[in-house]
């Protein structure tokens, strides 16, 4: 049935969509600005300047409408989340609303007064990045001299703080036959959890492919090392670890599926159900200052585009594992196929599967290519 017209012209929800659960958790990027220059950054072409993020007060009103959703996980990444003046103040409200707060840091910046302010203000949790395990290979990826050794003194500080300890290392062709080493650095770190993540080639990682996407035999290769760990270190460390997709035969049910499980806000304000999402054309995507989260998550036109299964096309429409993987990627088919509704190249029943996997293929056999660097001027702390 559809829905009614209010007052204001604007569709009502239907009674369906007012009872979509909450979602788990929220990722507010506060800042793209970062020391690192990663040539897989998962932050769009274009990063957001300092003066255009939200302020404090913005990102305040933000958690206080997250509770009242009923989220539950708070993510304080960016770009780098440590370059905000005013973290400790997000942490110390997350805490008051019973919220439980995860920093996502590259670790640089982090020193051990900054981390005492920051648990004592109520943080629950970081999660810091790891390039490789070999300090020269490490900075050269990080694009920062330096860089490894510095987050090794901050995943001790952690530690030794008493807080929770999650490394994710984003694997590539530079550094996949290095997982094992990896996890042994993980256990050595005293950390929780490891995300073993293979590089996702949207936006600046696709400009990296070349240099990035490892062979098929090395994920094979990967995948068995991870296999193997999770056994032996079962009930000591978690494993977090995906196929790459160029290389899959079933999508990834992205983030839970569009509009399910999560959403981000953007260090500028405007709210997403994924990283990618303002990739796809045609799509327009609210603000927190003149949209609540709450009405943004029932009813917004764009969380509710690809949310579900109604949307889909065949064979997406008839297959059984719909409701498991709820289609794949939006972003990845809008990408490769041209078209946010096509099916997800990662799907062995899309048209341009073939072509994903010889794409794979070729990048893999171009051996050493150097890295295009992310700049952001005056990105350790300005700009």
């Amino acid at each position: 049935m559809p829905a009614a017209e209010t007052a204001t012209g604007r569709a009502d929800s239907t009674a369906a969509e007012r009872q979509i659960p909450p979602p788990w958790s929220l990722l507010m990027e506060l800042s793209h600005r970062c020391p690192l220059r990663c040539p897989y950054c998962s932050n769009p072409e274009t990063l957001v300047r300092r003066a255009a993020e939200l302020t404090t007060a913005d990102w305040l009103r933000v958690l206080d409408q997250a509770a009242g959703l009923g989220i539950h996980h708070i993510h304080f990444s960016g770009g780098e989340p440590l370059v905000r003046d005013d973290l400790e103040a997000l942490v110390a409200r997350a805490a008051g609303l019973g919220l439980y707060g995860n920093l996502i840091t590259a670790g640089t910046l982090l020193d051990r007064d900054r981390l005492a302010a920051l648990a004592g203000a109520g943080l629950d949790h970081v999660q810091i990045s790891l390039q490789d395990t070999d300090a020269g290979s490490a900075d050269l990826i990080a694009g920062l001299p330096g860089a490894f050794e510095a987050k090794l003194r901050a995943a001790a500080l952690v530690r030794e703080a008493g807080l929770p300890l999650t490394l994710n290392a984003v694997v590539h062709r530079r550094n996949i036959d290095r997982v094992a080493e990896l996890i042994a650095l993980a256990e050595r770190l005293d950390a929780a959890r490891i995300e073993i993540a293979h590089v996702q080639y949207y936006g600046w990682a696709l400009r990296n492919i070349d240099a990035l996407m490892p062979a098929i035999d090395q994920v094979e290769r990967a995948m068995a090392v991870v296999e193997e760990a999770r056994v032996r270190l079962k009930g000591r460390l978690t494993i977090d670890a995906v196929v790459p997709d160029y290389y899959a035969r079933r999508p990834k049910p992205c983030l839970g599926g569009w509009g399910r499980h999560g959403m981000m806000v953007t260090p500028s304000g405007r709210v997403l159900p994924c990283h990618a999402a303002e990739s796809i054309p045609g799509l327009q995507f609210p603000h927190v200052t003149a949209n609540g989260l709450a009405e943004i998550w029932q009813s917004d036109p764009a969380f509710r585009r690809f949310r579900g299964t109604d949307w889909m096309e065949e064979p997406c429409r008839s297959c059984p594992a719909k409701e498991v993987d709820f289609g794949g990627c939006r972003c990845q088919a809008m990408a490769i196929a041209g078209r946010a509704e096509a099916t997800d190249p990662a799907c062995a029943l899309s048209p341009h599967h073939g072509w994903l996997r010889q794409r794979a293929e070729r990048a893999a056999s171009g051996g050493d290519r150097p890295y295009a660097y992310r700049s952001f001027a005056g990105g350790k702390a300005g700009a």
